[in-house]
């Protein structure tokens, strides 16, 4: 397929990484030419293999190199989610003999690959963002050789959903998302927390049964993985499986989904406990240079739409997964 979108996936695979990692192996529109390892939802070594199984249930193990890359944040002891995301695969596992993550760093690999393709790959960032900030800081090319970045991460100056006042890919690693936000890249979108992903992907029980009903070995992974991250959700208030991960990446290859973005100054707060991780973002009225796009909203009955027919995909998976 001609137009297609270079791609590298930065991920903490659990939950909906693996939704987002489905888009960008089966989305005809997306070409993924790496999936890059970063610490962040659960233990380092199990995101590997969630990735693997998410590669194994899209027919494509072994075809898109994984590589590992930084196993905790700049300078902060790593936080867990694992109590929102179990294992981050409800419990599935599979034959991991004979697979292997690529030698190089996922750092290293980051920087390769956009100097080898300089203004062509999109980095789709959807983990803390630990490996964008360490490229960034060990090669300045990095910054000019990416296209663009597209993040999940922060909220709009609203509500977080791991502190009072921070979403969690920012609050593990504030210092890495300052760095990026301030390097300069010269296309950054962002897809927050609150309110978007609150108001426009969270998918209700019902949307959940009628997934469940295809009955494809892409919906049966899709309904075991969330059940954990459903369970939590709703214990505290949140009715429905939330999206964020998958959004951030249907927007890529989808970008009608959008319906209003702003240009908005972004910064991260580092200096306070109490606001660690905090996205200040700066509408245009405070003399402020804006250094991303803000996704304000999207097409939530479009994106649904989009997963179900992405999860309807009748594809063998390379091995079984139990």
């Amino acid at each position: 397929m001609s137009g297609r979108i270079p791609l590298i996936i930065d991920t903490d695979t659990a939950q909906d990484d693996c939704v987002a990692l489905l888009v960008g192996l089966l989305d005809p529109a997306a070409d993924l030419r790496a999936i890059t390892m970063v610490a962040g939802n659960v233990g380092f070594e199990r995101q590997v293999l969630n990735a693997q199984m998410t590669l194994s249930v899209a027919g494509r193990l072994g075809e898109v190199p994984v590589y590992l890359g930084c196993r905790r944040p700049l300078v902060r002891e790593w936080v867990s989610a694992e109590y929102a995301h179990g294992d981050g695969a409800g419990g599935l596992t599979m034959d991991f003999d004979g697979l292997a993550p690529q030698p190089e760093h996922g750092v290293d690999a980051l920087i390769a690959q956009t100097a080898a393709a300089p203004g062509e790959i999109t980095i789709l960032c959807i983990g803390p963002l630990t490996n964008i900030a360490m490229a960034a800081i060990k090669d300045p090319e990095f910054v000019r050789n990416v296209k663009a970045l597209v993040i999940m991460g922060g909220s709009n100056n609203a509500r977080g959903n791991i502190t009072a006042a921070a979403e969690y890919n920012f609050y593990v690693d504030p210092e890495a998302a300052r760095t990026v936000f301030e390097a300069g890249f010269a296309s950054v979108t962002v897809v927050p927390w609150a309110p978007v992903i609150r108001r426009d992907a969270v998918f209700s029980r019902r949307t959940l049964a009628e997934i469940e009903a295809i009955g494809t070995p892409l919906s049966r992974f899709f309904t075991c993985i969330v059940e954990t991250t459903l369970g939590f959700n709703e214990s505290v208030g949140i009715n429905g499986s939330t999206h964020p991960d998958s959004l951030t990446a249907a927007i890529i290859v989808r970008p009608d989904l959008v319906t209003a973005t702003a240009e908005y100054a972004v910064a991260i707060e580092t200096g306070s406990e109490l606001t660690r991780g905090y996205s200040a973002m700066s509408w245009g009225v405070h003399g402020l240079t804006p250094n991303a796009t803000v996704v304000e909203a999207v097409d939530a009955e479009s994106f649904a739409d989009y997963v179900v027919a992405l999860l309807s995909a009748d594809i063998t998976p390379s091995r079984e997964l139990r």
